[in-house]
């Protein structure tokens, strides 16, 4: 079926070419001044000028779409863009010549295309389309760039303010009355039985509520502030469920080096304790690890909690959606042999400064 963009499309190309016709009729010289306007010459040079620009804009459009499609990603650029006027005008030109051929040498009788010079005719009408096909082309790609740039800039902008909503969704979600209140539940017992413990973790609650605020307005930090928040995080969990957790962390890289969405790292933490039972017998074990400069996995063996609900995955869904917005690297996330296992991109420290170049 014939989509509305399309009948909008040819409804505006179609309209060009009345236009382009009516002008290149004026250049026509004919012997005849009492000439009607649609003579036999005139019907040539309308369904020619009709055949040749469709025909050269189609496969142009299609052109474009077989070079962007090859490459999730690819833009029109110089490069590319002169190949593909290369190849489109390889195509129109011989059809154009051999079509002006036909009408002044073997049909001139239909087409009554009287010259004295018959090969300077054909010259002027092969130039004349030459240069109308290749202005057509050169106008049709400037459109696409232009349309592709918006459509970029828009796509950018929606990202952004995904990744805006996601941050304060994670503030939110994830440090919540929630966590603070069992915080301070574990702090009232610590109170009574080991004071110096109960200090030490006051210490902790505070830097943790400190590094939020203190990066409320960035949604990136680099790999060493998130790291230095979470080993005040785990310490906090590990009083809390005293010997039924383990979180163990081997970061092989230069942290300072690196970038990550704010409380990425806590968030899959977190979502790693809500998702599993755990207890001293049977612990939850909690890897991090960096592979080479390229990633970090998280990942925990799995002792599913029976969940009343089916999980929203809102929480990958936000991380996933952050990333997005910052790098075509994927998250991964993986369940096998018994583990779960998300793997996250770390961004150099230039990516601030990328991302904002792709929107400009």
């Amino acid at each position: 079926m014939i989509s509305k963009t399309y009948i909008k499309k040819f409804l505006v190309r179609f309209l060009i070419v009345n236009l382009i016709y009516f002008l290149v009729k004026l250049t026509i010289d004919h012997d005849d001044d009492d000439r009607v306007f649609f003579d036999a010459t005139g019907m040539f040079y309308y369904f020619s000028a009709f055949f040749l620009l469709m025909l050269a804009w189609e496969i142009n459009d299609w052109w474009i779409r077989r070079e962007l499609n090859t490459d999730v990603g690819k833009t029109l650029d110089m490069s590319n863009g002169l190949k593909i006027l290369g190849i489109n005008l390889l195509i129109i030109l011989p059809i154009a010549a051999l079509l002006y051929y036909l009408a002044i040498f073997e049909l001139d009788h239909l087409c009554q295309i009287d010259a004295d010079d018959p090969w300077l005719r054909f010259r002027i009408d092969f130039f004349r389309a030459a240069v109308l096909g290749f202005t057509a082309i050169l106008f049709n790609m400037f459109y696409f760039a232009l349309k592709q740039k918006k459509e970029l800039e828009n796509n950018m902008n929606k990202l952004k303010k995904e990744a805006m909503t996601s941050k304060y969704k994670s503030l939110k979600n994830q440090i919540s009355p929630h966590f603070l209140f069992n915080s301070l539940n574990t702090l009232t017992s610590l109170m009574y039985e080991d004071r110096d413990l109960a200090s030490d973790f006051v210490s902790r609650l505070a830097s943790c509520y400190r590094y939020i605020l203190d990066n409320r307005e960035e949604d990136l930090v680099s790999l060493e502030k998130e790291l230095i928040f979470l080993d005040s995080f785990i310490f906090m969990m590990n009083v809390r469920h005293e010997g039924a957790l383990s979180i163990t962390t081997h970061i092989s890289i230069d942290p300072k080096e690196f970038l990550i969405p704010t409380l990425t790292l806590q968030m899959l933490v977190e979502n790693a304790l809500k998702h599993n039972y755990f207890s001293k017998e049977k612990p939850l074990e909690i890897s991090i690890i960096s592979i080479g400069k390229e990633s970090i996995i998280i990942q925990n063996n799995l002792h599913r909690r029976i969940q009343k609900e089916e999980s929203t995955k809102l929480g990958l869904k936000n991380i996933k959606k952050r990333y997005s917005f910052y790098t075509n690297q994927k998250v991964v996330i993986e369940t096998e042999n018994g583990y779960f296992k998300v793997t996250i991109p770390m961004l150099p420290k230039s990516i601030k400064e990328i991302a904002i170049t792709k929107v400009s």
